[in-house]
């Protein structure tokens, strides 16, 4: 979509004020809950990761037989489709704020705007199937709020926690919004801090209410299996690799903070000195 077509859009939005109310609000709802689809992913990931655990410690676990097939295909998984598409994406947001740029998929977005729409809906459109079929299998396995005693050390839990909401920013920003606007609009538009604080608000009450609890067995598994001898599979490799990553993005997101922050303290320094120099 070009300019002057984006430019035409905008305007015939901003005639009504109204109905355009009306549709700001059905947009920030919506594209706030289908950001909650990436944080999801990661639970699902996580009590997947649970599931192959007990199946390969307690073979007599009672909520773990595949009665079902929901069931079924949440255990038989291995690796995962979501693996994949968690990872490209997780991968994707470190590449960003590294560089500020998606290098490997530069190129496409630089010829069209239109495939990389039609990108953003097959991806959306297939986590969301597997996060439907995650939330109901794991119900079925019987897996459904069980924890580890084992816990990672705060701070670990910090760079987690930032990193996973640096990539729901980015899956929001690339993937849903797109898309949302898209269908709700028929054009893109800038997005607005109250989109940035509606998904602030439920990123953290999603993480208080279940993720802060549930999100360890994607590194403590593959340690544990480690320290009882038994056969670490790829899927919970894929486990702690993603998790460590997304931390890496939460280290990477502290420390451009901590160097916006002393660039604004020195560039202020120098205003300072100048001035004062001035005024000698």
């Amino acid at each position: 979509m070009d300019s002057n077509s984006e430019t035409n859009c905008q305007q015939n939005v901003k005639k009504n004020w109204g109905w355009t109310a009306a549709r700001d609000a059905f947009q920030i709802l919506t594209t706030t809950l289908l950001s909650l689809v990436l944080p999801l992913s990661f639970l699902i990931l996580a009590r997947l990761s649970t599931a192959r655990y007990l199946l390969s410690v307690l073979d007599n676990y009672p909520g773990m037989k595949p009665i079902s097939l929901l069931c079924t295909l949440f255990l038989s998984i291995k690796p995962s489709i979501l693996h994949f598409l968690v990872s490209l994406l997780s991968f994707a947001a470190l590449t960003h704020g590294l560089t500020g740029k998606i290098a490997f998929l530069r190129p496409l977005v630089e010829q069209v705007a239109q495939p990389r729409l039609y990108a953003a809906w097959v991806f959306l459109c297939a986590v969301q199937v597997c996060i439907g079929l995650g939330i109901e299998g794991s119900i079925a396995a019987g897996i459904d709020g069980l924890r580890f005693d084992v816990k990672r050390s705060p701070l670990c839990r910090v760079f987690f926690f930032l990193g996973l909401h640096e990539t729901m920013l980015f899956w929001s920003r690339n993937v849903v919004k797109p898309v949302v606007d898209d269908t709700v609009f028929g054009c893109s538009r800038e997005e607005k801090c109250v989109e940035k604080v509606a998904m602030a608000f439920t990123f953290g009450g999603l993480w208080w209410w279940r993720l802060r609890d549930e999100m360890e067995p994607l590194v403590v598994v593959a340690e544990i299996k480690r320290e009882l001898m038994i056969s670490i599979e790829v899927a919970d490799f894929m486990d702690w690799w993603l998790y460590y990553l997304t931390v890496t993005i939460g280290m990477v997101r502290v420390v451009k903070g901590l160097v916006w922050i002393v660039t604004i303290l020195i560039c202020r320094k120098v205003q300072v000195s100048k001035a004062n120099d001035e005024k000698v």
